[in-house]
């Protein structure tokens, strides 16, 4: 079965996806799990898929290292093998056991200016699009 997630990558993580067509796995990602359905009942297909994917942005906050663009950068990607390993600290939170593939892209989702705030949307891209973003 394959599970939409979304990864958190920088803007030289999302260079390297668009340079070489994969990022090397294991991959910490976000999805939506049974955990984070368990602990918002009221919620939704869209809400839970928001929650997944703004805990990612959060992430990729995190992973920027100097050099990186100062935006949130996720990749929405469809795969199979992603184990929930968040428990009460992130019930959105799995590991992606393999590569990510190019062709398991979904989307991209950016920030359109640098120092969004945490709560701002993200932009979607299509994957064609993606290469002109780097």
């Amino acid at each position: 079965m394959r599970v939409r997630v979304y990864v958190p990558v920088t803007s030289s993580t999302l260079a390297t996806m668009v340079a070489e067509r994969r990022l090397v796995g294991p991959l910490r990602a976000h999805a939506v799990t049974e955990a984070l359905c368990e602990a918002w009942p009221e919620g939704d297909d869209e809400g839970w898929e928001y929650a997944a994917l703004m805990a990612a942005a959060a992430d990729s906050t995190r992973l920027r290292a100097e050099g990186d663009a100062p935006r949130r950068v996720v990749l929405a990607a469809d795969v199979s093998g992603a184990t929930p390993v968040g428990g009460e600290d992130d019930a959105t939170l799995v590991e992606v056991a393999g590569d990510l593939l190019w062709k398991h892209l979904a989307s991209g989702h950016l920030d359109t200016v640098d120092d969004a705030a945490d709560d701002d949307d993200l932009a979607w891209y299509a994957t064609q699009e993606l290469a002109d973003l780097v």
